[in-house]
């Protein structure tokens, strides 16, 4: 036998070990106790005619599989699953199975909006795990509030938004952008900054608070921003500008498949990250994207997030165990990847500490629920609907993986609405 399959064999094993530990954490330790149907009839947990019956309760499932998003959404959709599969192998919901009905955003903020009204509306489901971009959230929020349906939102983004029908499973931006460039100014000296992001909604509002804060806080210069179109390939010109600019910081929010081309015409143009001058700073590139990109086209670059597979916790290393089960040992997992999979959790405690599927009872029952089986660690819901977590810095290797840099020792309390920021 050789070496390398006795390491393969014992990997094996070991995953083999966390999965049945996995599976074997009765629902009392984890969750509260086991729970029956019986004990919660439908007539009394349901009392606004959602889609819940004796033995089911079915959820909406709102991504883009298709189009230049899917590359960033796919690894959502994959994690509300593996969480639906879990929650249902431990007793459900209630003692109910959780079904799913999944639609496609298609890349297109109008099709989001038009899903999200048939799945409340016509679908009734009981919560939807859905979206990516600020733009689609934006789309689909003011059809949550009408129709009181419960998003669970796993994208970091820029803040400026707190709704009673939305928990946003994400960062905001003081605990992602203001804390990220706090680390790069002290940590790498940085001065001057090149802003640079695709043209909607979240990388210009994210770019604005990033502005603000470089200019008034931190008392250093923007040298150069620039937006481009979802899917935009060509990254040449703007290439160029930051060649001559020279900034200590290339600021990067591009997105989707936008990256792939951006990464590798960047490293095409001579600009080496491994040497640190400039810094690549992005808040938007996870593992998802990576796979996509390639690690040698990105390596050395940096990441402000919460989460990076690389995390060494007993929960990270069951989660990725279990996703690697479920989808095959060559898929990676990303920040948005592991917030997604808090949703169908959340949402699991928030509805057995109402005792109810009401979305009312659920909105009251959120705030300061807790669940310490993150992958990332201990999480928290703030009464502001969004999450306390860690802020962290990860550094790309040419595996496609990050090596972490940076922690915080403490969780960060969210805060959507930072004073003179607005």
């Amino acid at each position: 036998m050789t070496e390398k399959t006795r390491s393969e064999n014992a990997f094996s094993l070991r995953r083999r070990e966390l999965l049945a530990g996995m599976a074997s954490i009765p629902m009392m330790s984890m969750l509260g106790g086991p729970v029956r149907a019986q004990d919660y009839p439908t007539a009394e947990v349901n009392t606004t005619g959602l889609a819940v019956t004796d033995d089911t309760v079915t959820v909406g499932i709102l991504h883009s599989v298709t189009g230049t998003m899917a590359i960033s959404e796919t690894g959502s959709v994959q994690a509300e699953k593996l969480a639906i599969k879990q929650i249902n192998e431990m007793g459900g919901v209630l003692g109910r199975k959780i079904e799913f009905i999944q639609e496609d955003g298609a890349s297109d903020w109008p099709t989001f909006a038009e899903k999200a009204k048939k799945l409340l509306v016509n679908d009734k489901v009981a919560s939807v795990m859905g979206c990516w971009t600020s733009a689609s959230r934006k789309a689909v929020l003011p059809v949550f509030e009408q129709y009181n349906g419960m998003l669970f939102y796993p994208t970091f983004y820029e803040g400026l938004e707190e709704s009673p029908n939305v928990i946003y499973t994400g960062q905001e931006a003081t605990q992602q952008i203001i804390a990220g460039l706090d680390w790069v100014a002290k940590e790498k000296g940085a001065k001057s900054f090149y802003l640079l992001g695709s043209d909607y909604i979240w990388p210009r509002t994210s770019n604005k608070i990033a502005r603000k804060h470089i200019e008034e806080h931190l008392g250093a210069k923007v040298v150069g921003e620039e937006y481009y179109p979802l899917g935009h390939t060509q990254f040449n010109s703007v290439i160029n500008k930051i060649k001559l600019k020279k900034p200590d910081v290339i600021y990067a929010i591009v997105v989707g498949g936008s990256n792939v081309a951006f990464y590798k015409q960047l490293k095409a143009a001579g600009i080496d990250m491994t040497k640190e001058k400039p810094v690549l700073l992005t808040i938007s590139v996870t593992e998802d994207e990576i796979l996509g990109i390639g690690g040698e086209n990105i390596v050395g670059a940096y990441a402000c997030m919460k989460y990076f597979q690389s995390l060494d916790n007993p929960n990270n290393e069951a989660f990725v165990a279990a996703f690697k089960e479920m989808w095959g040992d060559d898929i990676v997992i990303g920040d948005v990847t592991q917030a997604a999979y808090l949703g169908p959790w959340l949402w699991k405690l928030a509805v057995e500490k109402a005792g109810s599927f009401d979305i009312d009872k659920i909105k009251a029952a959120l705030p300061g629920i807790e669940f310490d089986k993150a992958p990332e660690g201990y999480v928290k819901v703030h009464e502001n609907h969004h999450l306390w977590s860690k802020t962290r810095v990860g550094r790309a290797r040419d595996d496609g993986q990050y090596d972490l840099v940076y922690e915080t020792a403490d969780l960060v309390e969210p805060d959507p609405f930072p004073e003179g920021y607005q």
